[in-house]
């Protein structure tokens, strides 16, 4: 299954959108050897993204099936760095293997670096990348709690979804895959954030 999601890098003082293509397939027992692969210029810290993303994904209390996993980051040709692709790259693998819904994933820019207990941690850039998902015309940015003021500064910037660490991540991710998606629940304690409690969780 092949799924995209949608992230910045930033270059100087502006950002360029860069697409996480996930594409999961050929499970263990078929010809397909099981394994993840990052190809499109990464850097080493995009590359050790891997082992963070298991880590994270396992402590947060779910099983991601073991699938050939390719992840492509478009465009090619430009160098992606540090570790704010954590969070698109873990959401697109959880997308493409089934665990949470696909739905209105396209519309939003993703960043954020991963923890290994599945709490985010706070990323640089999020202004400039902020500003691109407005010239994209994105819907919104999910992001890492530390980063939403920074990032709502920009006027018109859509919905700015804050991610913060709760007792149990899982629940920030994982859900029923024919139900609403959780990037999709809104709560009234910002006009402009939404944060993932417990409140605010789809059952």
């Amino acid at each position: 299954m092949l799924v995209k999601t949608y992230a910045g890098s930033v270059h100087g003082v502006d950002a360029q959108t860069i697409t996480v293509e996930i594409n999961t397939g050929g499970a263990v027992g078929n010809t397909d050897k099981p394994g993840i692969f990052i190809v499109g210029l990464p850097d080493s810290a995009v590359r050790e993204s891997l082992p963070r993303i298991e880590a994270a994904v396992k402590n947060s209390g779910i099983r991601l099936p073991r699938l050939k996993t390719i992840i492509n980051l478009a465009p090619a040709d430009i160098r992606k760095e540090g570790s704010a692709f954590d969070l698109p790259i873990a959401i697109g693998m959880l997308a493409g293997s089934g665990v949470i819904a696909t739905d209105g994933l396209d519309q939003y820019f993703i960043m954020g670096e991963l923890s290994l207990d599945g709490s985010l941690r706070p990323i640089k850039g999020a202004l400039p990348i902020s500003i691109q998902a407005r010239k994209r015309k994105f819907k919104g940015f999910i992001l890492p709690k530390a980063n939403a003021r920074e990032a709502a500064i920009v006027n018109d910037a859509g919905d700015i979804r804050r991610r913060q660490p709760v007792r149990k991540p899982s629940k920030c991710w994982a859900g029923n895959p024919t139900s609403s998606p959780w990037w999709s629940t809104p709560v009234r304690n910002l006009p402009t954030a939404a944060a993932c409690t417990k409140s605010t969780l789809p059952t």
